[in-house]
């Protein structure tokens, strides 16, 4: 798939995100320099959601492995160690690969299938 069909993709699951979380969806973009989720310095950016009192980071992907849902999980903990308040994370996509399906309920990070 390539980055403006990935666009695209991302744009669509976007609505259906808002309209099931029942908010505006926003980025958060944070400069991890203490390397707390990639172990190096990187630009953390993940789509957030607030309602209410509720922060829920959101990975909107065409395609989920082992990696991605461990990657949002520890960008969880930064966003946590940030702010001060500990997300729900979701994970909006077509398709999960085998193992990131078992570890999803380990870590508990919420999936939807689209």
């Amino acid at each position: 798939m390539g980055p403006s069909s990935r666009r695209v993709l991302k744009e669509g699951l976007k609505g259906i995100v808002e309209e099931h979380f029942g908010g505006t969806v926003k980025r958060w973009i944070h400069h991890d320099r203490e390397g707390y989720v990639h172990g190096h310095l990187s630009i953390i950016d993940v789509d957030l959601v607030v309602r209410d009192r509720e922060h829920i980071l959101i990975e909107v992907k065409s395609s989920i492995s082992r990696g991605d849902v461990s990657e949002l999980w520890r960008i969880g903990r930064l966003y946590e160690k940030i702010k001060g308040i500990k997300p729900k994370l979701a994970i909006v996509s077509p398709y999960i690969d085998e193992k990131a399906e078992k570890l999803v309920n380990k870590l508990r990070v919420e999936i939807y299938a689209v």
